[in-house]
């Protein structure tokens, strides 16, 4: 794919931590759309995964597991003012790294907000102090105005679907016959929201790609990090929490700091179901992953502040994975959370399969409308090489933001809602395939009046007891 627009000149040294697929998909379109040479990146990662393609590209691979004893010793010589921090490992702290950065003028983004390896599961610290929530109340605490800029979560969910939100919602006033035209600001965008009567919103993927061979006992398969997806699954689910909500979950809390746009439930998202909906598959229970985009979301959509707001909609994740991670999850949960010894990411051996990525607004006159991406496994290797769908929806999204925070280096700790969506969207799209926007009458209660009558809320379908599975 040829550039649609000038490459983003860039003559510092980019760092690279952490070197899996996002990473080495990422690296493509990076030298496609910056000025980038091999001799300005450095990569520094825990073993020698996608040794490889670095050495296709000439590039400085460097087998250093950044720890906490050993970051600073590790970084100090590769980044100064003008240089660039991206974190694309797992198990290395965002927090701690935004923080250096900050320090040494260099610029940093990430695709999901990490603490130290542990911190998912430190018996010391309570549900809500490992939370995504609790890590992003640190991230947004290091903020100076004018300071270096940090992007945080900037893949395609968390990520792009923040800006696809934002596109959602315009076409929504504008097929209600409402002003179409974009708000300035964030409480524009709030109001607006608010004026279409937005109550929920999910994050509606269904991954539809298979692999051969397919997968087999003892072996968690995925189509993405296994170590990431495992992290996030084990971690307590969260979810933006909406002012129309009247039931709140019996197994749900509340933080009591911070913006309080979020809550979380006492059991794992990966063994927290909900029913969604895509255009290609209609009706479908997802896993409710714990993901940055839902408290972000919810955050900055708010009108009102606080637990008790004038309006917030319901925003989370609602994920069905390819069916061999699926049952990979089915068998991680039967082992009691503990992985599996095998571990496999699925990349030439796919056959084929799209992933369908989108958001789901829900609650609006016209019901519910699915805004996003399907991108076939395909076409995705046409686009880019050493990338798979699902790998390249989320480093078209890592592209993009390091491109912005180029050309605007002195915005301090950003959310991708903070950032410019009709630009974001634009650098994304020649790489997220077919790009639709569907509306549908489905709600939680179709075809559930005879089951169980006591589990629903029939006065409102949008409540999220509605959409929560058992």
């Amino acid at each position: 794919m040829q550039n649609q627009t000038p490459p983003v000149p860039f003559a510092g040294r980019l760092v690279v931590v952490g070197f899996g697929a996002i990473a080495q998909g990422v690296l493509p379109l990076l030298f496609r759309h910056l000025t980038l040479h091999p001799e300005q990146v450095v990569i520094l990662t825990a073993d020698a995964e996608g040794a490889d393609e670095a050495a296709a590209y000439g590039l400085d691979h460097r087998i250093a597991p950044l720890t906490r004893a050993n970051y600073r010793t590790l970084l100090a010589p590769l980044l100064g003012p003008g240089d660039f921090l991206l974190n694309l490992a797992v198990n290395v702290a965002s927090v701690a790294l935004i923080e250096f950065c900050r320090e040494r003028g260099a610029l940093y983004l990430d695709a999901c907000v990490e603490p130290w390896a542990g911190g998912y599961t430190d018996a010391a610290l309570t549900p809500s102090a490992r939370s995504n929530y609790a890590l992003r109340e640190q991230a947004k605490a290091l903020h100076r105005p004018g300071g270096p800029t940090a992007v945080l979560t900037h893949g395609a969910n968390p990520g792009w679907v923040s800006h696809f939100v934002k596109q959602a919602l315009l076409d929504i006033a504008r097929d209600c016959g409402m002003d179409a035209a974009a708000p300035t600001d964030r409480a524009g965008w709030a109001r607006l929201a608010q004026a279409l009567s937005i109550r929920t919103i999910h994050i509606a993927e269904r991954d539809w790609q298979t692999a051969m061979p397919r997968k087999r006992p003892g072996e968690f398969v995925n189509t993405w990090s296994v170590d990431g997806f495992v992290g996030e699954g084990c971690q307590p689910a969260e979810l933006g929490w909406g002012s129309h909500e009247r039931h709140f979950p019996p197994d749900g809390r509340r933080h009591g700091f911070g913006c309080e746009a979020a809550i979380h439930l006492d059991r794992p998202g990966a063994a927290t179901r909900v029913r969604s909906w895509t255009p290609l598959a209609g009706p479908l229970h997802g896993f409710l992953i714990t993901h940055g985009e839902a408290i972000s979301l919810a955050d900055y959509l708010t009108v009102g502040a606080g637990a008790t707001p004038e309006y917030r909609p319901t925003v989370h994740y609602a994920y069905h994975p390819c069916d061999d991670a699926v049952m990979s999850i089915h068998e991680l949960a039967g082992r009691e959370w503990i992985v599996q010894p095998e571990k496999r990411i699925l990349r030439d051996e796919i056959v084929g399969g799209v992933d369908e990525l989108g958001v789901l607004l829900m609650g609006h006159p016209k019901g519910a409308y699915w805004l996003g991406s399907r991108l076939a496994h395909e076409e995705a290797r046409r686009l880019a090489p050493f990338n798979s769908a699902t790998a390249l929806q989320v480093t078209a999204g890592v592209m993009a933001g390091v491109a912005w925070a180029i050309e605007n280096p002195r915005r301090g700790v950003v959310d991708p809602e903070e950032l410019p969506y009709a630009e974001i969207i634009a650098r994304c799209r020649p790489y997220l395939g077919a790009v639709a926007g569907v509306y549908s009458d489905w709600t939680p209660l179709r075809d559930r009046a005879g089951f169980f009558p006591q589990d629903i809320d029939a006065a409102d379908p949008w409540q999220f007891r509605n959409f929560r599975v058992g």
